[in-house]
């Protein structure tokens, strides 16, 4: 049945919201490059045409082939999707006179439009870009202006295929959900059936239809992701899935007995492996972060390798990758993505590990996923729980690791975090954690001077980690952490806060 959506992007920073706003409609949608158009259409019941940060006059402006879909399938065309259909079909682009970015309102819009049901007369929109359209493509009709666009909007008579120079799924345009669902459920038709529930018992059978017997080895982290990925494949295939939790030496403190435990209790089939010392005289001495994420990614591999030899004729290897891992790992215009940091499961397996890779959660994003284990009944404390990196404190100790860092940061992530959830303030986080700087700052306990190291708390609020904010703790709160961590942590002196966004900072450190 034709009923995904298919969003052509065209290198926009608001692609992924695009996906974001057409999930929260429940329904499924996937992104693909503008220029790597799918063989077979028959599933996608719609397109959708991103924004970019090209103009479509340049000589290398993105440049796809629409033959297939242009007239023949519903088609919403966003910012430069609606100026590269004028461009090439009878319009007119040209620079922009005026500015044409930030909050702009409809002043004249045509509301016995299907496409504007129920949007208000002068309701705000949002602008981002240098171009506009002069001239409409043949055959189209305005549908609404703004006081500096003219052809804010408009449709091509003959076809279900209407251009907008605003963007719907951003925040600022206020009835851009509205202006989503007009398109995708009221003119292209589609069902609202994709939800968590609908997609774990298809996620399921499609695991049991694929698999089988077979035996799939999964690596647990404790995490969100692979937690749902884990109990998906739990239900498709019992006790022929084979989890590994791995303590590399680098978890939160008590944390590989408490979530060893947890898993256990969840009825999962899973073996404990502390690794710790390899990890640990594995990263002795290096300093470097990308290196460290390296070390540890080659030591989890040998280990891993090592306890999957251990399951007989298991041929699967189950991954909690998620969608935009997999967008991340694709770039829009062909050409090589920047490296910010190593990702931990994106690009396949050493060569020789010979198991087949299965992704249960590959196509969801991070809230998504959250939903979906609600949906299978997980405890909210495992589906609440802060994103953590997969090096662990490693990336949280600024320089080279040692044991009696990786000690004293445990105590301190321990006070920090344990007094997130006594103040009521943990879920109110997306994700805090402390880090072990390089320095030694003076200090004075009692009489004496003191000579010893300094942490920094971060705590960010954010929904997906691709942008995030500091949280604004109470001071009560932050006076009373640091006090604690100063009095019980021997080694610490002095705690600051991070107050810094992302972009520019990262989130963590290193």
């Amino acid at each position: 049945m034709q009923n995904n959506v298919l969003i052509l992007d065209f290198g926009s920073q608001y692609t992924q919201l695009i996906a974001r706003r057409v999930r929260e409609l429940n329904i499924f949608c996937e992104i693909k490059p503008y220029n790597k158009l799918p063989d077979d259409l028959s599933a996608y019941g719609a397109v959708i045409l991103s924004g970019s940060p090209f103009s479509v006059r340049a000589e290398d402006a993105p440049h796809p082939d629409l033959s297939k879909i242009k007239g023949k399938k519903p088609i919403l065309a966003i910012c430069y999707g609606a100026q590269y259909l004028a461009h090439f079909h009878g319009g007119n682009v040209a620079p922009s006179n005026t500015r044409e970015y930030g909050r702009a309102r409809l002043t004249t819009i045509k509301n016995d439009e299907p496409f504007f049901y129920e949007i208000s007369e002068s309701s705000q929109v949002w602008m981002s870009h240098s171009d506009t359209i002069k001239e409409l493509p043949t055959g189209a009709v305005r549908l609404a202006s703004t006081s500096d666009v003219e052809n804010a909007a408009y449709r091509i008579d003959g076809e279900q295929t209407f251009g907008i120079q605003f963007h719907p799924e951003v925040y600022h345009t206020i009835q851009g959900k509205q202006v989503l669902e007009n398109f995708l459920v009221h003119i292209a038709g589609l069902k609202q059936t994709w939800t968590p529930d609908a997609f774990a018992e298809t996620t399921v059978n499609e695991l049991r239809e694929k698999i089988g017997n077979q035996k799939v080895i999964l690596g647990l982290s404790g995490g969100v992701d692979s937690t749902v990925a884990a109990v998906l494949l739990h239900k498709a295939i019992g006790k022929h899935l084979h989890c590994i939790f791995v303590n590399n030496g680098l978890l939160r403190k008590n944390e590989f007995t408490d979530v060893l435990e947890q898993y256990k209790g969840m009825g999962l089939n899973v073996k404990g492996v502390d690794a710790s010392a390899r990890f640990l005289d594995a990263l002795a001495g290096e300093d470097d972060p990308e290196r460290k994420r390296k070390i540890i990614g080659r030591v989890f591999i040998e280990v891993f390798d090592d306890e999957s030899h251990l399951v007989e004729d298991a041929q699967w290897l189950g991954q909690g990758t998620i969608y935009p891992d997999v967008i991340e790992s694709v770039s829009a215009t062909g050409g090589p993505s920047a490296t910010i940091k190593s990702h931990h499961n994106v690009g396949g397996l050493p060569d020789f590990m010979k198991l087949k890779v299965v992704e249960p959660l590959k196509m969801l994003f991070k809230d998504e996923v959250r939903r979906v284990g609600a949906s299978l009944g997980i405890a909210d404390e495992r589906l609440g729980r802060h994103p953590f990196p997969g090096p662990g404190l490693a990336i949280r100790i600024l320089g080279d690791i040692t044991r009696e860092k990786v000690a004293i940061l445990q105590e301190v992530d321990a006070i920090f975090i344990d007094g997130l959830r006594e103040w009521g303030l943990y879920d109110k986080v997306w994700q805090a954690g402390a880090m072990l700087l390089p320095v030694n700052s003076v200090g004075v306990m009692g009489d004496e001077r003191t000579y010893e190291k300094c942490v920094a708390l971060r705590a960010v609020e954010s929904t997906d980690g691709m942008t995030a904010d500091w949280v604004n703790l109470p001071y009560e709160f932050l006076q009373k952490t640091s006090n604690e961590i100063i009095n019980k942590v021997p080694g610490v002196n002095r705690v600051v806060y991070d107050i810094s966004s992302k972009p520019p900072a990262t989130i963590e450190w290193e």
